[in-house]
């Protein structure tokens, strides 16, 4: 009888919760479809596309699409010799099809990513096609190019039979498939993209280290300013975010080159006896990313500073506290949740950097971004651009989580 009075409070609590989350359902509802035309235009407009272009990172349709014959034949070779007339046979079909639909160009350029000067072979064979005689035509084959009778090519064309490759993927971490498909690391003349990602990851570090040590007094200065001068001084901060992002850049450009502001005020204060090549350099990369990042490293720390009250400070030096023990251990900790969410902003916003870099910074020290756009804009090789985005996709999101996991969610606050 105890047992069963002790129950009946739970039981009359689970109901009223029921009660409640029943009552709160038309609210929630309305809510929900008062964001589902945001939620549906982000997801037609911005996740769709990327989701898209990010499956090409993985996509491998050409040698499938252009050789399905030959496919077949390729089915049942051992990978170690030529293999057999049927094969070829099979081959001169499917480009001879190829031929008629003009898709040949489209399987030699695939094969070139993996195997260099495969698209003018390629186009040669298909020229030569009516050619061929009657008979065996591997020796024909072999006679107007020698690589016709590797094995390692026809083990490219089987490797590709299938519609997803994990060939741009590997590629973009700086490893290959061998012939006979074990990953290998590429060789060390040939592995750059990892390279090219540490450099990244090194000049995203140094603007958000740059941006806070310039940014964390400023917000101290603008949250302890009377509030006309704050205004003032947050107005020059937010400035820049006004202006357009390719016209700061080019101002830098102006500022940083041999003949420009900079060198010239050097030269006449006598800090120099000779002009300083500041364009086309990683100090120019960093300042330049340096300026244009700096707002969005102030802002979330201004915020949190405005919330802290002023007497705390007033309260520690009065309890005997030096100034600088009253700052660092009382004043400096409150504001580690702007300070998180600053600089990760900047952070994650300079690993997608790619005007300034492409502007104001030299061959060594251009970006990810900067060759994301030159395999899309310049070779066309969207695979590898895919491929190069979801590497530095998966490392913005793994920086991310690691930060939460640090920090904490709940402590990161942006405004």
């Amino acid at each position: 009888m105890t047992q069963t009075m002790s129950l009946a409070p739970l039981a009359a609590e689970a109901n009223l919760g029921v009660a409640l989350r029943r009552a709160e359902r038309p609210n929630r509802l309305r809510a929900l479809a008062l964001a589902l035309p945001a939620l549906l235009f982000l997801l037609v407009t911005f996740a769709a596309p990327i989701g898209v272009f990010l499956t090409t990172a993985v996509s491998n349709p050409e040698v499938r699409d252009v050789l399905p014959q030959t496919i077949i034949a390729l089915d049942g070779w051992d990978g170690q010799a030529t293999p057999g007339e049927g094969v070829y046979v099979a081959l001169v079909a499917d480009l001879t099809r190829a031929k008629e639909n003009n898709t040949a160009a489209a399987l030699g350029k695939r094969l070139n990513y993996e195997s260099a000067g495969m698209r003018s072979r390629v186009m040669s064979i298909v020229r030569h096609l009516g050619k061929l005689r009657d008979g065996p035509l591997a020796p024909q084959f072999a006679a107007l190019d020698p690589v016709w009778a590797s094995p390692d090519l026809w083990a490219i064309l089987k490797r590709n039979a299938n519609a997803v490759t994990p060939y741009y993927l590997l590629t973009a971490v700086d490893f290959w498939q061998d012939a006979s498909g074990a990953i290998v690391r590429a060789p060390e003349d040939q592995a750059v993209f990892l390279g090219i990602l540490g450099r990244t990851l090194w000049i995203a570090g140094l603007v958000t280290f740059a941006t806070l040590l310039l940014g964390f007094p400023t917000a101290y200065v603008i949250s302890l300013a009377p509030a006309r001068i704050a205004g003032f001084l947050l107005l020059m901060v937010l400035l820049p975010l006004w202006t357009s992002l390719l016209v700061r850049t080019t101002a830098w450009v102006v500022l940083l080159q041999t003949d420009g502001i900079i060198n010239q005020a050097l030269l006449a204060l006598g800090l120099t006896t000779e002009k300083l090549q500041l364009m086309l350099t990683r100090f120019g990369t960093v300042t330049a990313m340096t300026h244009i990042q700096l707002p969005f490293t102030i802002l979330p720390i201004l915020s949190v500073m405005k919330s802290i009250p002023e007497g705390q400070m007033r309260a520690a030096r009065s309890l005997g506290a030096p100034p600088f023990f009253a700052f660092w251990r009382v004043y400096a900790p409150q504001t580690l949740p702007g300070v998180a969410a600053g600089c990760l902003m900047t952070f994650i916003l300079s690993l997608g950097y790619y005007i300034t870099p492409a502007l104001v910074g030299g061959p060594r020290d251009q970006m990810m971004s900067n060759f994301i756009a030159t395999y899309i804009n310049r070779d066309l090789n969207w695979g590898m651009a895919a491929a190069l985005a979801c590497v530095l996709l998966v490392m913005t999101l793994s920086i991310y989580l690691l930060f939460l996991r640090l920090v904490g969610a709940e402590r990161i606050k942006l405004g």
